[in-house]
């Protein structure tokens, strides 16, 4: 579906703007972070690290969303998922059309973690925040699945995106049974995440300089839940198709 734009010249040069302002602002809480992390690894004890990486994380996502949301016509409604706030343990699913994703799911899960490249733990700008947040590297698949598990067993809301990466065909990619392996393995529910976007804006085929498709406007709903002893052999595609026809776009 072609995106429609607008061809006012000025309004070009906003969104080229918009792109500029976007990626220095993260760039700059990401350098902000990192003398903030410093100071709470010293001074509080180790056992609150994680609680407060996290919620330091998730608070910095919401104020740039929020920003985004005020300056830059990017409008993410993530609302329905402060209702999981609450809720204990979960494997958290969602589609992945976009770079967006992790710090909307995030932004909203205060015991949020998620799986984390194993090449960026050592990059200055995000690996002292998701060292210390606890997020799980993938570097092994072994090492991805133990530290899923006790992530999920020290009550913490697993995020996955079982398309694997960012979705290759927008808005919705083949799925993995990852998801459903873990949740058999740990008991941990299945909570389905239906993110709707207007444009694939930061998609798989959306180059990181290339400017947005203003407005942009992005939706996060709460979907079905699962538990453990509902799935089946075929779950995994009957998920993937639950999400192909929920899913909103454009």
């Amino acid at each position: 579906m072609p995106l429609k734009r607008f061809r006012n010249p000025f309004w070009v040069l906003y969104e080229a703007w918009v792109m500029g302002v976007g990626l220095g602002v993260f760039a700059l809480i990401c350098l902000g972070s990192i003398p903030v992390f410093g100071v709470l690894y010293i001074l509080l004890p180790k056992a609150l690290h994680k609680r407060a990486a996290r919620s330091s994380i998730s608070c910095a996502f919401r104020i740039y969303l929020f920003m985004l949301r005020w300056v830059c016509c990017i409008r993410c409604d993530a609302r329905e998922l402060d209702a999981l706030r609450k809720d204990g343990p979960l494997i958290v699913i969602a589609n992945h059309p976009s770079l967006l994703d992790a710090v909307i799911l995030l932004s909203r899960l205060p015991n949020g973690t998620c799986i984390f490249k194993g090449g960026l733990r050592q990059n200055p700008l995000y690996g002292i925040g998701a060292r210390m947040a606890g997020y799980v590297s993938n570097a092994s698949a072994l090492d991805m699945f133990l530290g899923s598990r006790a992530e999920l067993s020290q009550g913490s809301q697993f995020i996955i995106f079982p398309e694997g990466g960012r979705s290759r065909q927008f808005p919705i990619s083949s799925f993995s049974s990852s998801c459903i392996l873990l949740s058999r393995m740990t008991k941990a529910p299945i909570q389905t995440i239906l993110l709707d976007y207007s444009s694939p804006y930061l998609g798989k085929h959306w180059g990181l300089f290339r400017r947005p498709a203003l407005p942009l406007l992005v939706q996060a709903r709460v979907g079905k839940r699962i538990a453990p002893a509902d799935l089946r052999p075929e779950s995994c595609s009957e998920l993937e198709s639950y999400f192909r026809s929920e899913v909103r776009f454009g």
